[in-house]
């Protein structure tokens, strides 16, 4: 019994070691794949019992050798180190976490279930029909947001919501203008006796809702006194020279004194606008709410009482600054993803649109997902459920755009463990090779 098990021993000892020459021989080949998982041999030992040998600590007879017996495992959860690139769609995800994608087969194949998949990291770019993917196949999942650019909530404990990434490329988008900061600086001397009511007009560009460019004129008049001092109000109609019509009419009024001086005391509304404009003052935001008919604007020009943006100084009539957001129309240009996992379109005129959000995956045991193709990964009962957070909250990491994963392989150790192999091998070997001698001397004895 003890030959024939030693026999036996020494094969499941090659068997093990050509096992573990596997997985080094494919870390070593995986060396400079991106997103690369280590793998590794787990070696136990098998036992073989033996009736005949009494159940004692120490009183056996004989010992039957069991062998040694592997199993393969991946350290998933291990991350590479991250490398810079140069596209924007390069995506890694900085601590814990994996990527959802899909195969483009079945986003191709209409009728077919799209399975869930996981990837630490890749490098993705748009195919002739939109879809976000690598050239092994992996579509990118996210979440598609709402025509203003918002998130609806998804349910973060399933994939039900995710889709994959599509982008249209020959897209023209525009950013309607919906704030105007309105900063001037008017001649106090303006608003004295004898003075010659000049109008003074500052202008600013503004986009519509279709992305044309657009005039809004904001027009100061001062009330000049007949006797006395300065009276320090002027009349501010915004004309909308997209219509010609007024947007409101208000009466402001500057401080003189020593507290606030040249800042605004009070605004009074005098004119609601001309049909279809109109317009509000807030005096507790500072803000004029405009309503141009079809698109509404906010001028801020100060709260009265303090600090305000319209002045009046002794000084030259002054546009110090009209600042205003929105831009006009632009065509596709390119895509970026932040740090919150927010894809972006970008277009020509600099406008970003939020498109999608991409969540990052996690599962309680990332050891024990199920290894397949091209860097990807499936949930599995080892593995627990999926949960999909937002990036950068909870355990998850951060997406990194500009960024692939490198390989987990270490090649020195790779190589040290390949020395270590080659001599268990060796060994193993040599016990076939001792047994077979052993055999021999037993056959010799019956010559």
């Amino acid at each position: 019994m003890g030959i024939s098990s030693s026999l036996n021993a020494g094969v499941s000892g090659l068997n093990a070691n050509a096992n573990k020459l596997a997985t080094i021989s494919d870390n070593i080949a995986n060396s400079q794949t991106t997103g690369y998982k280590r793998a590794d041999v787990d070696f136990s030992s098998l036992a073989v019992s033996d009736n005949s040998t009494p159940n004692t600590i120490g009183g056996g007879r004989w010992f039957t050798a069991g062998g040694v017996r592997t199993s393969a495992v991946w350290d998933i959860e291990q991350k590479g180190q991250l490398a810079t690139t140069s596209n924007s769609t390069d995506i890694a995800i900085s601590g814990r976490g994996l990527l959802p994608v899909t195969s483009i087969a079945s986003v191709d194949d209409t009728g077919q279930e799209m399975p869930l998949m996981l990837t630490s990291t890749g490098s993705f770019d748009t195919d002739a029909n939109g879809y976000l993917r690598t050239s092994s196949g992996l579509t990118l999942l996210g979440w598609a947001a709402n025509a203003d650019g918002t998130i609806p909530d998804y349910p973060r404990d399933a994939s039900s919501g995710l889709t994959p990434v599509k982008v249209n490329m020959s897209s023209v988008a525009s950013d309607p203008t919906s704030k105007i900061e309105l900063k001037v600086n008017l001649p106090a001397d303006e608003t004295h006796v004898g003075s010659d009511g000049t109008v003074r007009t500052a202008t600013t560009e503004y986009f519509d809702n279709l992305g044309a460019s657009q005039t809004m004129s904001f027009e100061f008049t001062p009330t000049v006194p007949t006797s006395g001092t300065g009276s320090n109000t002027w009349t501010l109609n915004i004309v909308d020279q997209a219509t010609g019509v007024s947007a409101g009419s208000y009466q402001v009024v500057f401080n003189n004194t020593s507290t606030n001086p040249g800042q605004v005391l009070s605004v009074t509304q005098l004119s609601g606008g001309t049909s279809p404009a109109s317009s509000t003052f807030d005096a507790t935001t500072g803000k004029i709410s405009m309503n141009l008919g079809d698109q509404a604007i906010s001028v801020d020009i100060g709260i009265p009482g303090g600090q305000t943006n319209l002045t009046q100084l002794t000084s030259a009539f002054n546009q110090t600054s009209i600042t205003s957001d929105g831009v006009g129309a632009g065509t596709f240009s390119g895509l970026t993803i932040d740090e919150n996992g927010i894809l972006s379109a970008v277009y020509s005129t600099g406008y970003s649109r939020p498109i999608y959000q991409i969540p990052v995956a996690d599962v309680p045991n990332m050891d024990g997902l199920t290894v397949l193709d091209n860097q990807s990964f499936a949930i599995s009962r080892a593995s627990g459920p999926l949960y999909l957070w937002d990036s950068g909250s909870g355990p998850a990491g951060s997406i990194q755009g500009y960024s692939l994963e490198q390989s987990t392989t270490d090649i020195a150790d790779e190589l040290t463990q390949l020395i270590q192999t080659q001599r268990a091998y060796s060994s193993n070997a040599k016990i076939i090779q001792t047994v077979d001698e052993m055999l021999q001397e037993t056959t010799n004895l019956k010559r």
